[in-house]
């Protein structure tokens, strides 16, 4: 039997499916999401690789745990973006530029890799969620504004930081990128860009 090395059992579980989620986010900072096998997780945290199954009965578990795992990194960078700024104007300019700060710091090859996972309904799934759960902070701001829908408004704006995001990773200059993604941001909502 394994020994435990924690205060009881379920600190000794939550310890060991923390460390195997570690270790796939960091296989997929190398951007490929194939890489994270149960072989490579059990090599990378010390465990047989049969007892990864204990805490995770399949790689697409594993993959959507990641995912609930990196995404309040995003959505906390953001709000605290968006917290900070005073007008609902600033607050969609800290929407986007906030998540391209992110993406300039490497956080998003984790997300490129876990969409190119082919058939894992779960790792879709929390996706979505969280993806929903990152529009909020701008559908609040874009309702300030008195935007009609500010649903859908929210996920058109969003394409604009997706597009930016690509320009990124492509090698386009990160500073200038995100400062016109955030002209084009607010200028598409009010017409006029906010006082800094």
């Amino acid at each position: 039997m394994p020994r435990i090395r924690a205060a009881t059992v379920a600190e000794h579980h939550a310890q060991q499916r923390r460390a195997l989620v570690r270790a796939a986010r960091e296989l997929l900072e190398g951007g490929d999401a194939d890489a994270v096998t149960f072989t490579a997780i059990a090599k990378a945290t010390g465990l047989a690789r049969n007892s990864v199954y204990k805490y995770f009965p399949g790689r697409p578990e594993l993959l959507a745990a990641v995912v609930e795992d990196v995404m309040p990194r995003w959505t906390d960078a953001i709000r605290a973006g968006m917290s900070a700024a005073g007008t609902p104007e600033e607050k969609i300019a800290a929407y986007v530029s906030s998540q391209l700060d992110l993406v300039r710091g490497g956080e998003h090859r984790i997300a490129q890799a876990l969409a190119g996972v082919r058939d894992a309904a779960v790792v879709r799934e929390s996706a979505v969620r969280v993806h929903r759960e990152l529009l909020t902070p701008l559908t609040g701001a874009l309702t300030e504004l008195g935007e009609e829908d500010p649903r859908r408004t929210a996920v058109l704006l969003q394409g604009i930081v997706n597009a930016a995001t690509t320009a990124i990773e492509n090698g386009d200059d990160a500073a200038a990128v995100t400062a016109r993604a955030v002209r084009m941001a607010v200028t598409a909502i009010t017409g006029t860009m906010p006082e800094r």
